[in-house]
């Protein structure tokens, strides 16, 4: 059984690698998931059906949380809880791009404490330990330490650049750019390529649990889009959006959001 959970993770991520890259995207049986909830196809099931197997086993104690597993309460009960989205751009992975990933996570009474974002087809591990750093391929990362938004580069879908998103309809006059996959997004910010990422929509935990711990390891912040912390295995397992920067980019994006209509 490997020493640590972060162990565990990386071996579990590559066995995923090793079965998602056995299928061939544009070819892989898709179908959509009922009420709206995205494309899954067999690729997504394969890895979490080795996932559900493979992790439980080495840490029976622990609860289970998975993007492609029947959901239940059984979870919340536990101190522990895996958190985990077999193939994190299933869009991308359908198109055959390279651009996807496996995001996996385990988190101590609502916070994250070990994580992995790996992709595969572009030969990226992304780790982290509460307390050990972000590390990619083994090497250290930092986040950007840039302090102007103006200057920022920004990882974003298209309608975050909406007026209404922003205190007096004023769109800050940041670059943004995009990118597949949210863990991939986070990852990115956490390795410095990008200064800041964000998204305003609900965000399922699975999605951004793993880049949680690796922002947050290489030196960032990160809440939801109200500036609140994040925390994990919740009943209902929906999070407020996210922003995922440095400390002053923060700061300067809470401050430049509009406060959402509840």
């Amino acid at each position: 059984m490997p020493a640590t959970d972060l162990d565990l993770l990386i071996q579990a991520a590559q066995r995923a690698g090793e079965i998602a890259t056995q299928f061939s995207g544009p070819e892989a049986k898709r179908w959509d998931k009922p009420e709206g909830a995205g494309p899954v196809t067999e690729a997504d099931l394969a890895v979490n059906a080795m996932l559900e197997d493979m992790l439980p086993k080495a840490r029976p104690d622990y609860g289970w949380l998975s993007e492609e597993s029947e959901d239940n309460s059984d979870r919340l009960a536990r101190d522990h809880v895996f958190i985990i989205d077999p193939i994190d751009g299933t869009r991308s992975f359908a198109a055959g791009s390279t651009t996807w990933a496996h995001a996996l996570a385990v988190a101590e009474r609502g916070e994250v404490t070990a994580a992995v974002i790996y992709l595969p087809q572009r030969d990226l591990m992304y780790t982290a330990a509460k307390g050990q750093g972000a590390q990619c391929n083994g090497a250290p990362i930092a986040v950007s330490d840039l302090t102007d938004l103006t200057m920022a580069d920004v990882l974003a879908a298209r309608p975050i650049m909406e007026p209404q998103h922003w205190q007096g309809g004023q769109v800050p006059d940041f670059t943004r750019s995009y990118r597949p996959s949210l863990a991939y997004r986070m990852a990115k910010v956490a390795d410095g390529r990008f200064d800041a990422m964000l998204t305003l929509r609900p965000s399922w935990e699975w999605d951004i649990a793993a880049g949680d711990l690796i922002l947050r390891e290489a030196g960032g912040q990160i809440s939801d889009r109200a500036g609140l912390p994040l925390m994990f295995n919740n009943p209902h397992p929906q999070l407020n959006g996210v922003v995922a920067t440095n400390f002053e980019l923060h700061r300067a994006l809470i401050a430049a959001l509009a406060t959402p209509d509840l």
